[in-house]
């Protein structure tokens, strides 16, 4: 890291690394009220913009509402919204009160969000009135001492509070809190291959490296049209289109709606976004709908984040939108770290596979395989980032979980092991391999085998079940599942369609299998674990 990105990265760290930071101010309360903070846009087009002088007030009317139901510093409030003004005074609302927001992902099942809600030891939940059902007490629900806030409800569900009620009713104000730069913002959960999804504990001052990555990874300039696609109830979304722009002062817009090609083309179109991010499946899919494609975008820069770009996506963004789409890197545990990076002092020619170089700010490295030494260039090792040499790094750990926790550091701390495998240059720019768990990257969405498999054994035909990525052309990856039947049971398609509708509805709609192979025994170790690798090796040979 050269002196320069040295000094900016303590200039960052001086805002948000301060025993007296305070959220609300950081994300808010600094910014001229008069500015706009975001837009959010329906599926028919129509948009509506909050100002940051608008989201103060609501979210000081929300903030005093929890406090009246008891909500305080470092309490966790869970919330299961869509991109809406009211999910940005929720939020707000939250972190002004120096509580604790646990992101549910609303593709989530019941199962997966009692999971999170439970192990974050939630004391309310907010919902919209569309995904309430998933809250509806149950077995797949295990009571829970939360409060309920529901958003656009009807008010039919006894014992739980709505939103809109509590926005007119007077609470005595609140002071913002001020819980310094090691207090917590937001706990998400990132699963992996064995156990339940892991918490992420993300501090006040992770917000110096999420700006730093909107600035130099992505050039995020203030007369920029920003839009990052990503859903906020996973990390870039909630990074780089909620936290990172409000921190900044940055209008960031919001899409209502599901995705569909024809709206994201009309979208960038409409709106003239100048500067937008995405996972490689939305370019995938805009580039297979040549059809809806706009002339004379304003588009100035394109990034990509969440699994590798391949080149063709590289190719078609030269051709159609007149601008190379970049790759970046990085983890929940991280935000971005490695990159091709847009700002024009670090700005280089884009060399086709590669994920870029370090970002200001981290100091990155290829180990050995055996060892903890860096490996030779060329040579596939193991990513990892240099804790000592890393300013803008801010993991610490898995609350709860010290053997995981372990597991992510060498013995002597220094290196943080990433879990991806790769190679570096001679000229210092990283390419990405493999992963080196068996954690799925479907369309931008990681997605832990055992999350899966747990769902899938418990139905009484399953004996066994070992899911693994099978290649994709528009998702990069998909789940296949490999499935050992009890004695008695036939593998048939109405028994696939009857697994993949399980996992849709006790874990996530978006994880289910794509395809079911019935098999009669899965490939182990003498211990009995599950040899993964082979059946990825068996897809990958059937794909090609």
């Amino acid at each position: 890291m050269d002196l320069r990105s040295d000094e900016r990265a303590e200039r960052l760290l001086a805002q948000y690394d301060r025993p007296d930071a305070c959220a609300a101010e950081l994300l808010c309360d600094r910014h001229p009220a008069e500015h706009t903070a975001l837009t959010v846009i329906a599926g028919d087009l129509s948009a509506e913009d909050l100002t940051f002088g608008e989201l103060r007030r609501r979210s000081e009317t929300f903030a005093a509402a929890l406090a009246a139901q008891g909500i305080g510093q470092g309490d966790a409030v869970a919330v299961l919204m869509g991109k809406s003004a009211d999910l940005a005074t929720v939020l707000l609302g939250i972190w002004r009160l120096g509580a604790v927001h646990i992101p549910l992902f609303t593709a989530f099942a019941t199962p997966a969000i009692a999971l999170r809600l439970h192990a974050g030891d939630a004391k309310a939940v907010v919902v919209d009135a569309g995904q309430a059902h998933k809250l509806a007490p149950g077995p797949d629900l295990p009571e829970g001492d939360w409060t309920v806030i529901e958003v656009g409800g009807s008010g039919a569900n006894p014992g739980w509070l709505a939103f809109e009620d509590l926005m007119r009713a007077q609470h005595p104000a609140v002071t913002p809190a001020r819980v310094g730069g090691d207090g917590t913002l937001v706990q998400l959960f990132t699963s992996g291959t064995t156990g339940t999804p892991k918490g992420v504990r993300v501090p006040v001052r992770a917000l110096a490296a999420l700006e730093g990555y909107l600035v130099d990874g992505l050039d995020v300039r203030p007369d920029d049209v920003y839009w990052d696609a990503a859903d906020p109830g996973w990390a870039y979304g909630l990074y780089y289109a909620v936290l990172a722009p409000l921190a900044m002062g940055r209008r960031s817009i919001w899409l209502n709606a599901g995705f569909s090609a024809p709206l994201t083309w009309q979208v960038l179109d409409r709106f003239g976004v100048t500067n937008f991010a995405a996972a490689p499946t939305i370019y995938r899919s805009l580039r297979n709908d040549p059809e809806g494609a706009r002339p004379g975008l304003r588009l100035r820069r394109a990034s990509s984040a969440g699994e590798p770009l391949t080149p063709e996506v590289v190719e078609w963004s030269e051709r159609v939108l007149g601008l190379t789409v970049r790759d970046h890197y990085g983890q929940t545990e991280l935000g971005m770290v490695i990159g091709n990076a847009w700002r024009d002092e670090l700005r280089e020619e884009v060399l086709p596979g590669s994920m870029g170089r370090p970002l200001p700010g981290y100091s990155c490295e290829v180990l050995a395989m055996d060892g903890d030494a860096p490996a030779p260039a060329g040579t596939v090792g193991r990513v990892a980032l240099d804790t000592k040499a890393s300013p803008l790094f801010w993991f610490t750990g898995y609350p709860g979980a010290p053997d995981k926790t372990a597991e992510r550091f060498t013995a002597d701390g220094r290196w943080y092991l990433t879990g991806d495998s790769g190679y570096r240059d001679d000229e210092g720019r990283f390419f990405f391999s493999s992963r080196d768990d068996d954690v799925i990257i479907m369309a931008g969405y990681r997605i832990g085998p055992f999350d899966v498999e747990s769902v899938l054994v418990t139905h009484p035909g399953v004996a066994e079940a070992a899911v693994v990525a099978a290649p994709d052309a528009l998702r990069g990856e998909v789940l296949v599942a490999y499935v050992v039947l009890s004695k008695g049971t036939e593998g048939t398609p109405e028994l696939e369609a009857e697994l993949q509708k399980l996992v849709k509805e006790r874990y996530a709609a978006h994880a289910y299998p794509r395809g079911v192979r019935f098999v009669t025994e899965l490939p182990k170790t003498p211990s009995g674990k599950i040899q993964r690798f082979k059946l990825r090796d068996r897809e990958r040979e059937n794909a090609g």
